[in-house]
């Protein structure tokens, strides 16, 4: 199982869900850091990934390894983190075989409607629980 984990600008977001995959997930499981760019994988690296790439053409290859794609709903809407996401990127993504775990985080000129206001604890409990299942792994309790 490789797990992808994207995100941008720093990588805070993608370092956290990094961080809770990591306690919460059999070692065998593979999580692979892509980012937009390389002080976003340095950070999320240092979170216990196993792998890292930045880039587009890197992020577009890897996607194919990639079981689930886990991140902020920013990585399929093109030119978000500020233009960093190319229209390349987000297309990569969102038409990847992999499924894909998106947390729906706030980004200027997007409205989700329907979406209740979650902390991002919360919702990175959620990420774990869900990737759990599908591993056939027992709910552990957060």
């Amino acid at each position: 199982m490789v797990i992808a984990v994207i995100d941008g600008m720093g990588g805070s977001i993608g370092r956290q869900i990094v961080t809770r995959l990591r306690e919460n997930l059999p070692g065998e499981v593979e999580i692979m850091i892509l980012a937009t760019n390389a002080i976003a994988a340095s950070n999320m690296m240092k979170a216990g990934a196993n792998r890292a790439a930045s880039g587009e053409n890197a992020l577009s290859f890897s996607l194919k390894k990639a079981d689930i794609v886990v991140g902020p709903i920013s990585i399929v809407i093109p030119n978000s983190f500020m233009g960093e996401l190319t229209p390349k990127m987000a297309e990569s993504i969102a038409g990847c075989e992999a499924e894909k775990i998106l947390l729906p985080l706030s980004h200027p000129h997007v409205n989700l409607i329907g979406v209740e206001q979650i902390p991002l604890p919360h919702l990175m409990e959620e990420v774990v629980k869900l990737i759990r299942k599908k591993l056939g792994l027992k709910e552990v309790k957060q």
